[in-house]
């Protein structure tokens, strides 16, 4: 079963995140016993700030065996369509656009999706099952 990563896992490890990062390290571990673990565009681009160089970010990428697919088509459709229901059910925060293409991503491909941040995705991915800490 592959498992897509949401960048704030990524972000626990090369942060050193004093409350996730053993949490996110744990299941990095697991979801690599279980098969691939992916990332696109939009979760690499998250990701990269963090790193002061390309080659970095690459080495980095490398290193947690992580594979960078493309985000196809019909997953930018089904992202957009859960943006424009975000914005309409008054959601306000304006840069959600990434977290769109990454659940959309994830459901089309039936990937299992690793994040801190569940409530967004349950609410407009409810086929898209997640691996969330327990109180997510």
């Amino acid at each position: 079963m592959s498992t897509f990563v949401d960048s704030c896992v990524l972000l626990d490890l090369i942060e050193n995140d004093p409350v996730w990062a053993d949490w996110s390290q744990s299941q990095l571990e697991k979801a690599a016993t279980r098969g691939p673990m992916i990332i696109n565009v939009a979760v690499y681009a998250e990701i990269a700030n963090s790193f002061a160089s390309e080659s970095e970010l690459e080495a980095f990428v490398r290193a947690t065996e992580l594979q960078v697919k493309a985000i196809p088509r019909g997953a930018a459709w089904l992202a957009a369509n859960a943006h424009r229901a975000y914005r309409r059910s008054k959601g306000t925060k304006t840069t959600t656009l990434p977290d769109f293409f990454i659940g959309a991503h994830a459901q089309l491909e039936g990937h299992s999706l690793l994040t801190r941040d569940a409530t967004r995705f349950k609410t407009y991915f409810p086929l898209l099952k997640l691996i969330v800490p327990k109180n997510g």
